[in-house]
Order: structure tokens, then C-alpha cells, then sequence
């Protein structure tokens, strides 16, 4: 039985009293409610700085080990005598305290748009809410035998770690072990450790090298709302990540939060923690080592780790054990990874093996990374990513040309048999099968296959998704400016026209923001499918009617890049549907067979 005109009326209206009510309920309750929190945590900050403001002020004995102590950022750094970093893209320090990996941020990229504010910070020291920090050492069988730890301060020959050059850690555990730890750090964000440690005692030790990535991290979807969409629909992962067995491993934070630790015993090439642009990974010289990813709880923060542990050598007196350990600690971008990945012979850099998946490409890999590198080189060219991005998509459209062509042709003559096949329906309305059967044999005597649309379409489909995947997860995406009102592309359209872009200023409830881009690409997809055949069915066009405004509401939560990208390739489909259907109409004009025989 097919729906009748008041039952869609009647679902049309029960839309609108839902929309009603979700409106009023932000206006009235929503706003009031967030406003009241506004106020309260702003007292709160207040209260939270005038207690930092006093423990600065009065000496303190505290560390950085001290987790539950109220230090800010500046005062757990300066707790503890540190190896400054100076490159052009990375700054920070090295805690001399255990030879902590506690404070990296980006030179390059900064939190905001505005040039002046505050650089990424990477890695942060323990106790922090953010804290985030690497570490290597050594472990030993024997508990008796004393090893560097996170409380170990060592000694340094320089005060300043600069690109090229090298810094000798020195410690010494008073009972005949002494350990050395030789730092350097290379043009972009690779450090090099290499550890030694050398028995100088009457018995033998037993060492085993290690190290690891902790951090303290909540994830909840509330924390990082930007991302929240794209974990949830597998587009984008974050957290512990490696290859360590041949293949690329992805294990969640809630994975390993819900189900337990997972561990690797004989692994071999690299593993860190990474985030939608930034990576933290360890990448051990020898091979055959355990990999441990781990989640626990401590003093009410939830904590990852991914560490290392190699198999323990025995020192006999005047024995020396080495270990070679790399930390990658900056962002992922694709020149460098490859770089790494390939290795570099004249600098003594062995290849990485597969680091370059550190960023997320997804299934399809070898779709996904040439048209990332195609990306980059045409804003290499450009200098601008929006101008990139459509120069790019024009060249994938190019590219999927002939089969665009097999599909809009399929279109254009189904669309020339529209008035038959609507006479067909008006006389079966009654008999679906009768209906059916007709239809066929009108396929068969005008050498039509309604399907012949469908194949490339399908083939177009992953082509489709490693687009999307090329610009959410592309750094070169980030802070990028278009034209206008569009100041960075990896971040929703900001204008409204609920709020007369800026005019109006009123509690707008979520669902209704709608900004000037996804609104030009929910009219070229109304264009477009007016170029399309009705369905036969009438719930099915009413449905495909809806579809544009459906996705409206889905991509103005989109970043602007994946909407430009949707609506340029939207406008490119309509002319080149525009030109095939003209040049089918005038070698083949719409004229049913059926109809020419009687004429």
C-alpha cells in the first residue's frame, strides 16, 4: 500500500514539533544552564590561580613525582635541572631528572590561528593534567642492583641540545655500574639515544635496555568534541599505534581501558601514541623485544603506556652493554615520514619500516598517500590548500572520467524514457507485477540497462573515501586558510545563517548551524538530482528528495575542506552530466522505440 499525502504531512509536522521543542529547550534550558556553569567556573579559575599564585610565592620541596600536587606547568619544570632543546622545530627541555622526555612543543604549528599564541605542546611533564613524557633506561632481574630511574640525576657536558650536536648523560649507581647516555636530535624530530652501561664491579649484573611513552589521557568524547564524529565512525584513530609485527596495529584508548592490556613478545620495528596530527613512537635499534600496551589509573587520572622491554645480557667485570633507541616526538608530515621510512644511508639513519602509517590512512592505503602527495605538491605550487584541493579534484574527476561518462549516458537515456515509463505506471498502477514486466521488456526493446549507472559508481566509491580520508586527517589541512570568511579548512564553515552570520547574536542550538558552504553544496546536490530519473517508486523519490537536506545538516559539522571538496565536485558532475546528456540527446533523441514504429 503506498503512503498517502496527509501521512506525509502528518510526518512532516511531527519534524517540526521536534525541532520545536529541541529549540525551545536550548533557548530556555540549555543556555540558562550553561550560562550558570560560565559563571561558576570562572570563579573557580579564580579561586584555582590565587592558590597557584600562593604556593609560587612560598618555597616547596615538591617534584614532579608528586602527582597530586597543585604545581602549574612552569613550576614542575623548574623543579628539576634540565638540557635545554633549541632547533628550529622543536623547543623545550630534558629533565635531568631520570633523563625525562618532559617538554617538547612544536616551533612550527601554534594552538590557534592568531600567529602570537601559545606553540603545540607535544610532551609534558608528570603531574600535569596533560602529562605526557618518554623515557629510557635499563631494568635488571636482580633487584639488589641499583639502575637509573625516574628519581636518577644525572649528570650533563652541555646545557643546550641543538641539531648535530651530542650530549653525554653520565651516572653512576656507587656500587661499580656506571651508565652513560649519549642524546642528539636531527633537522625535524627525531632524537637518538644511545645507552651504555659498563660494569666496573667484582660481580656480574644483569641488564635488560627498555623504555617507554606514558601518558595521561581521558577518552571520553566529550574531550576532544572536534574528533569525536570521525573515532566514532572509524575515519580517524588516536592512541597506541605500531608496527611491530610486520603490520600496522591500531589499538584504541577504549580498547584498552575496557579490555585489558595487550602485549607483543616477540615484536620488532616501532611503536608510539598518536593524535589526529602529532605523533609520540619509540623505535628500538635491536629486535626481539616485548611490546606492552597498558592502561591504569593513578590518583584519579586515567593513563596509557606503550613500552619496551629487551632480553637482559649478564656483565661480567669490565663488560660494556649498549643499546641504540630513536624517539620520533613532532608532527606527521608526510616528507618527513617518508624520510624516515626510507632510511638515510649518508647519516647513518636505517629505514623505519613502515613509518609513514603512522598517519591514517586507512584500507585504502594505496589510494589514500598518492593523492596526499598530489595534495602537497599542487599547495607547493599554489600556496593555497582550498585552490589545491579543487585543482586536485579536477584532476580525480579527469582521471574517473570514462566511467562518469558510462554513468551520466546510462542517465540521459533512462531520462528519455521517463514519459513511457510514467504512461506504464498510470496503466499498472494496480499490478506491480504486470508493472514490472512491462518495464523490462521496455528495457530490452530500447537496449537500456537501468544498472549500467551503478558499476561506476561503485568504482568511483573508494576513490570517494580516500578523499575524505586525505583531508581530515592531512596536517597541511590545519590552520590552512581558504578565501573570505574561511580562515582554516580543517574546522567547520563558522558563519550561520540562524544567526544572520553574525548579526544576530542569540543561543543557536547545534543542530542549526548551517553555514555558507554546506548550504551552496546542499543546492548543487539539488541540482544534481533534479538531472537525475525519478525513481519509480514515489516513497523512494520523496526519500532521495530528502537526502540533500539530510546531508546539509551531516556536513556543516564538517571540516570546510571536505565541504569545498563536495560541492566543487558536485558543480564538475553537473556540467559534465550537462554536456553528456546534451551530446546523447542530439545523436539520440528521446524517442521511444515503440513510438517511432507507429509513427
Amino acid at each position: 500500500m503506498q503512503p498517502q499525502a496527509h501521512d506525509y504531512k502528518r510526518i512532516l509536522l511531527a519534524v517540526f514539533l521536534a525541532a520545536l521543542v529541541l529549540t525551545g529547550w536550548q533557548a530556555l534550558v540549555e543556555w540558562p544552564r550553561r550560562q550558570h556553569m560560565a559563571q561558576y567556573n570562572a570563579v573557580q579559575a579564580k579561586k584555582q590561580a590565587e592558590l597557584q599564585a600562593q604556593q609560587a610565592a612560598a618555597p616547596t620541596k615538591e617534584t614532579e613525582a608528586e602527582e597530586g600536587a597543585q604545581l602549574t606547568r612552569e613550576q614542575r619544570l623548574a623543579a628539576a635541572p634540565r638540557l635545554r632543546i633549541e632547533s628550529p622545530r622543536l623547543h623545550g627541555s630534558i629533565s635531568l631528572t631520570g633523563a625525562r622526555f618532559d617538554d617538547i612543543s612544536l616551533a612550527g604549528y601554534r594552538e590557534t590561528l592568531d600567529p602570537d599564541s601559545p606553540e603545540v605542546v607535544l610532551l609534558s611533564p608528570g603531574g600535569d593534567e596533560d602529562a605526557y613524557f618518554a623515557q629510557a633506561g635499563w631494568l635488571s632481574p636482580d633487584s639488589s642492583t641499583k639502575v637509573p630511574d625516574a628519581h636518577t640525576l644525572w649528570q650533563a657536558d652541555k646545557k643546550t641540545l641543538a641539531p648535530g650536536d651530542t650530549v653525554h648523560l653520565h651516572w653512576d649507581n656507587g656500587e661499580g655500574v656506571t651508565f652513560l647516555m649519549l642524546l642528539s636530535l636531527d633537522r625535524d624530530y627525531m632524537f637518538s639515544i644511545a645507552q651504555q652501561a659498563k660494569n666496573h664491579s667484582a660481580h656480574a649484573v644483569s641488564l635488560a635496555p627498555c623504555g617507554y611513552i606514558n601518558r595521561a589521557y581521558e577518552y571520553d568524547p566529550a574531550r576532544l568534541s572536534p574528533n569525536k564524529a570521525a573515532r566514532s565512525a572509524g575515519v580517524l584513530h588516536e592512541g597506541p599505534l605500531g608496527v611491530m609485527t610486520g603490520a600496522l596495529e591500531q589499538v584504541t584508548y577504549k580498547e584498552l581501558a575496557e579490555k585489558g592490556n595487550k602485549t607483543y613478545d616477540d615484536a620488532s620495528g616501532w611503536f608510539g601514541i598518536t593524535d589526529r596530527y602529532w605523533l609520540s613512537a619509540l623505535i628500538p635499534a635491536e629486535a626481539h623485544y616485548k611490546t606492552t600496551f597498558s592502561h591504569y589509573s593513578k590518583n584519579g587520572r586515567e593513563r596509557y603506556q606503550v613500552d619496551y622491554l629487551s632480553p637482559a645480557s649478564t656483565l661480567k667485570q669490565g663488560e660494556t652493554a649498549d643499546a641504540q633507541l630513536r624517539l620520533f616526538a613532532g608532527a606527521k608530515e608526510l616528507k618527513v615520514l617518508d624520510y624516515y621510512t626510507l632510511g638515510d644511508p649518508q647519516h647513518d639513519m636505517p629505514p623505519i619500516p613502515l613509518f609513514d602509517r603512522a598517519i591514517d590512512f586507512g584500507m585504502f592505503y594505496f589510494l589514500t598517500k598518492p593523492l596526499l602527495i598530489m595534495l602537497t605538491y599542487f599547495y607547493s605550487i599554489i600556496g593555497n590548500v582550498g585552490l589545491a584541493i579543487m585543482l586536485m579534484t579536477v584532476v580525480v574527476r579527469a582521471f574517473l572520467y570514462p566511467m562518469a561518462n558510462k554513468s551520466y549516458k546510462a542517465t540521459a537515456q533512462m531520462r528519455a524514457l521517463q514519459p513511457e515509463m510514467t504512461k506504464l505506471r498510470e496503466r499498472h498502477h494496480d499490478d506491480s507485477i504486470a508493472l514490472n514486466k512491462e518495464m523490462l521488456a521496455l528495457y530490452k526493446r530500447e537496449k537500456v540497462n537501468p544498472a549500467s549507472g551503478c558499476l561506476p559508481v561503485f568504482i568511483q566509491m573508494p576513490v570517494f573515501f580516500a578523499l575524505y580520508k586525505v583531508l581530515y586527517v592531512s596536517i597541511e589541512m590545519r590552520h590552512a586558510p581558504f578565501f573570505a570568511w574561511i580562515k582554516d579548512l580543517s574546522v567547520a564553515d563558522p558563519s550561520n545563517i540562524f544567526t544572520a552570520f553574525g548579526l544576530v547574536n542569540w543561543p543557536a542550538p547545534a543542530f542549526l548551524h548551517l553555514g555558507v558552504l554546506p548550504l551552496l553544496m546542499c543546492a548543487t546536490m539539488v541540482i544534481q538530482m533534479r538531472q537525475q530519473p525519478k525513481p519509480a517508486d514515489p516513497t523512494q523519490a520523496k526519500v532521495m528528495g530528502f537526502m540533500p537536506y539530510f546531508f546539509l545538516f551531516v556536513f556543516a559539522k564538517m571540516p570546510a575542506g571536505l565541504v569545498l571538496y563536495w560541492t566543487w565536485s558536485n558543480i564538475i558532475s553537473i556540467l559534465q552530466q550537462r554536456l553528456i546528456s546534451a551530446r546523447h540527446g542530439s545523436k539520440n533523441p528521446p524517442v521511444p522505440a515503440a513510438k517511432a514504429k507507429a509513427a
